[in-house]
Formats: structure tokens, sequence, C-alpha cells
């Protein structure tokens, strides 16, 4: 099914790449007459001595300035085509997987590496996005000059015709025979490897600072040398592979070019072609040759696009933890959050709830406690609907949120996830991701309201530059820049897991005390193992043995 759709997303670009086939072949023939056309005129020259009256010079002459400006002409243009189309392509596979990405569940992505998923999102779609130029391409627009040149010295002597073509055909099979054939498994396990040694490098950036406070970048570095030999290992064998059919193609064009040397000069003798169409002819199987060897590099672009495909397919594969119905209901503006008897583990794991029951009432505040790693987390996801109950249902205004469309639902949320990223860009454009028109004074209000303001204004306002991942602000911050952005967000129920971490006690304690004027009357879910001042909240739950009970 999603090599289909990965099929469909590709034929959107039919059109361009027929032409960019089109300019491949036209390149490519216009190159085998150039030097066929030059090969025949030099030999009628030398014939007649240069003799304008014995030989014509002129048309020649013209055909191969026509045939040199066109060739130029149709690489310049299949050079431009090509390439556009393939960031064009690029562009719509990325756009493709992300959006099955988005569609897993975080214990489904939690089970991928970062770099894994960076492999399969850049080096795979690299892979796939170079199909056309780097392989389909090549390989048809050989194909089909074999295929013209061919006819065209069977029309001019049927002998030298036959030969030309078996010849061609015989060189094209040795080079996909020592290249490529029997290479899938291989190109597979290179493609593991390039993203192996990928994942490792993004986690030896990405955790720098901890190997470095650990004493362990020593160590990290040391498994690196042995995975980049055997990528090294593998790359090599695919070069011997290229240069043995290299070679291989030198020794079949030899005996043929002997063979065709032999049948063109029987051809002249026996009067069946003049010199000048024996050369010519000659020539241009020459030409050909020249390019068949190229065929190794596109039939080993082929295997690695087929092996990147398998990978980005196996992800895209997974069917998403949810599922939005046919005819979707809608859901009401305000209403009741309900958890009725829910129960819910994420595969493979523990049951985290288990006949778990809540209401929380429009503009109710109902703070959830428990212990680290005891499932404050995976009801969050239940309430955000990332996953769906195994057992019981999660109701908004009396409907089951499975009879909901996904996308409708969010917009009746706002969300403080657990680690809330913070993005490179200014303060301000940090902010109204929560609220793309809120005005400056709604942004400070928001800012003072986390304790914010007088920090921004220190630091250059709305426009205070935000480092990429908060590498400008402290961890406290960037936490408060990621609440401030959850209160803008106009929806009726926020989610607020763990909103203080991160704080220290004093903010923390002033933060939790504004929340019930930061949140006026809508409804807030709050996810917490901290303590909370009086009235921050109306009541506190507690998580236990995978249900909710009053806490005492």
């Amino acid at each position: 099914m999603n090599r289909a759709r990965m099929r469909q997303v590709l034929s959107r670009h039919g059109l361009a790449g027929l032409a960019t086939v089109a300019l491949l072949l036209a390149t490519l023939l216009a190159g085998i007459g150039l030097l066929g056309l030059s090969g025949g005129f030099l030999t009628g020259a030398a014939l007649t001595f240069g003799v304008v009256a014995g030989f014509n010079l002129f048309l020649p002459s013209a055909g191969i300035r026509a045939l040199t400006l066109a060739r130029i002409a149709c690489r310049y243009g299949e050079k431009v085509v090509g390439h556009e189309t393939t960031l064009r392509i690029a562009r719509d596979l990325r756009v493709w997987l992300f959006e099955r990405m988005l569609a897993l569940s975080p214990g489904q992505l939690s089970q991928l590496r970062t770099g894994d998923l960076l492999a399969r999102l850049l080096g795979d779609i690299d892979a796939v996005d170079g199909l056309l130029v780097r392989a389909i391409g090549p390989l048809l627009a050989l194909a089909l000059a074999i295929l013209a040149l061919a006819g065209f010295a069977l029309a001019l002597d049927p002998l030298l015709g036959a030969w030309i073509a078996l010849a061609a055909t015989a060189s094209a099979a040795a080079v996909w025979w020592r290249a490529a054939r029997g290479q899938q498994e291989q190109e597979h396990a290179l493609a593991q490897e390039r993203a192996a040694l990928r994942a490792s490098l993004h986690e030896l950036y990405d955790g720098a600072a901890d190997l470095a406070a650990m004493d362990a970048t020593a160590r990290w570095l040391g498994k690196l040398p042995e995975q980049g030999a055997r990528l090294a290992q593998r790359e090599r064998r695919r070069r011997l592979r290229l240069a043995d059919a290299s070679a291989l193609h030198g020794v079949t064009t030899a005996i043929a070019w002997s063979g065709l040397f032999w049948l063109a000069c029987t051809a002249v003798i026996d009067g069946r072609l003049a010199p000048a169409q024996a050369a010519g002819l000659a020539f241009a199987a020459l030409a050909l040759s020249e390019a068949l060897p190229g065929m190794a590099l596109a039939w080993q672009a082929l295997q690695a696009a087929r092996a990147s495909m398998q990978r980005i397919e196996s992800l895209a594969s997974q069917p998403p933890a949810v599922v939005d119905p046919r005819r979707p209901r809608v859901l009401p503006a305000r209403g009741a959050l309900e958890f009725d008897a829910v129960e819910f583990a994420w595969p493979g794991g523990r049951r985290v709830l288990d006949g778990a029951a809540l209401r929380l009432a429009p503009g109710e505040r109902i703070a959830i406690r428990g212990d680290s790693g005891i499932g404050k987390s995976s009801l969050a996801a239940l309430a955000l609907r990332l996953a769906d109950p195994l057992g019981g249902a999660v109701r908004w205004g009396g409907v089951d949120l499975r009879e909901s469309a996904q996308a409708d639902w969010h917009v009746h949320l706002a969300w403080l996830p657990q680690e809330a990223p913070v993005f490179a860009g200014s303060l301000a454009q940090n902010l109204r991701l929560g609220c793309t028109d809120a005005g400056d004074a709604e942004l400070y209000r928001a800012l003072a309201g986390v304790r914010l303001e007088q920090w921004a204004r220190a630091a250059g306002g709305l426009d205070a530059w935000i480092g990429e991942g908060g590498a400008t602000v402290s961890a406290g911050q960037a936490r408060r820049i990621a609440l401030a952005r959850a209160l803008l967000r106009r929806a009726p129920l926020l989610v607020l897991d763990e909103p203080t971490e991160g704080l220290d006690q004093d903010t923390a304690e002033a933060v939790m005390r504004a929340l019930p004027e930061l949140c006026a009357d809508r409804s807030v879910l709050l996810l917490s193992h901290a303590p909370l001042p009086p009235g921050a909240v109306h009541r506190e739950l507690l998580l236990c043995d995978a249900r909710l009970q009053p806490l005492a």
C-alpha cells in the first residue's frame, strides 16, 4: 500500500520525468551522431584529398556544428529540468513521509533512534529522489540509444546492424552482471551501515555535554572507527564491482570493435557501404560503447534507491495509533473531559491505566499527582488523542473522541509537553506559535504571568533572540517561554505536563499561584509530582496502581 502511495508521489512528476529522459536521450544521440558524422566526414575528406568537386564539405560541416550546439543545449536542459524535478520529488517525499511519522504515537516513535529517523528523512530520500536522474533516466536513454543506432545500422547494412545490436547488448549485459547482479542485499546492508553511522554521530553531537561530564566521550568515539571501517569496506567492494564492470566492458568492447572493423571493411569491399558510411557507423558504435559503462553506476543507483525505499516503507507502513472515522462527529466548543473506565498500555509495555475514571468540568482545574513513570504522560497522550484507549472511552462534551477527527479535537487543546522545545528565532516568534495573531501587549501579559516580562525587556524585548533548542536561555527560562506559549493559545482545555519542571521553588510557586488568573475560565488538566500551592487547582487526584483516586 505504501509503495503504491510512494509511486503516486513520484508519478506527480511524470511529465517532467519524461522530459528529462527525452533530454538525456537527445544528448546521448547528439554525441553519438557527432562522433559518427565526424568519422565519416574525415574518412570521406581523406579519400578525396579534400577536393570540393569530389566531396561535399559543407553539409557535413554544418551537421557537425548543429550536433555540437544541440548536444550543449540538451545537456544544459537535462541538468536544469532533471535537477529541478529531483528537488521537487525530494520535497514531496519528505512531506509525505513526515505526515506519516506525525500519525505515529510517541510509543511507536520511541522505538526508533533519532539519528535513524534523520537518516531516512535525509539519506534514504536522497537515494530515492535521484532515481530519475541517476538510474531510470540513464538506463532508459541508453536502451533507446542502442535501439536507435542498431535500427539505423540495420537500415544501411543488416549484417553490420545486427553485429552492433548484439555487441551493445552483450556489453550492457556484462556491465549489469558484474556491477548489479545479486547485489540488492548488499545495497540494503550498505544503507543500514550509513544510517547506523549517521545515528551514532547525531547522538555524539546531541549528547556531547553529558558524555564529557561522564568522561565517556573517548569510549563513544572508540566505536566510530569500527562503524566507519565496516562502511568503508562495503563502499570499497562496491567500487571494486564498478571497476570490474569497466574492465569487463573494455574486453567486450575490444572484441566487438575487432568484429565491427572486419565487418565494416567487408561491407566496403563488397560494395554494400561507402567508406564514409562504414567509418561513420564504426565511430558511432564507438561513441555508444563509451557511454555504456555509465550503466554500472545507474544500476547501482537503482539498487540503492530500492533499498532506501524499503527502509522508508518500513517506517511509513506502520499503522497509526489513531485513525479518524469516515464520518467524524463535530465536537462542541466547550464541554467536560471524561475518562470512563479507561484501560491503556503502550505496545509491549505494562498496563499503566486500568479502569481509570475522571471528569473535568468546564472551567475546572484538576491536578494529577503520582511518581515519575507511573503513567501521567500516558494519561495526557490519551487526553490529546495521540493514542486511543484499549478499553473504556475518553469523551468531550459527551462525544467519544474516537468518533471525532483528530485535527478537530486539537483545535480545542493547548498543550505543554514535559520536554517542550523552543526554537531558533525571536522571542515573539516562539510565543506566537501558540497564537499567531497575538499583539505585543498580549505577549507581554503572558510573559508577566510566567515571571519573564522584566527579563524579556532587559534582553531586547520581543525581538530577543532564542538560540536553537534554547541555547541562549536557561532551562528554566525555556520552560517558562513554552508555558507562556501554551497559555496564549485560545483553547478551552489546557493540558500541562510538569509545568514547573526545572524552575526554582520560588518561581514555581509564584507561577502556580497565578494559574487561576492566567487560565481564567478554561479547564486545566495539570500533571505533576511536585507540591502545589493552595488555590492553584480545585482538586488533586493520585494516579496509583493504574487507577485515579482522590488525594488524601
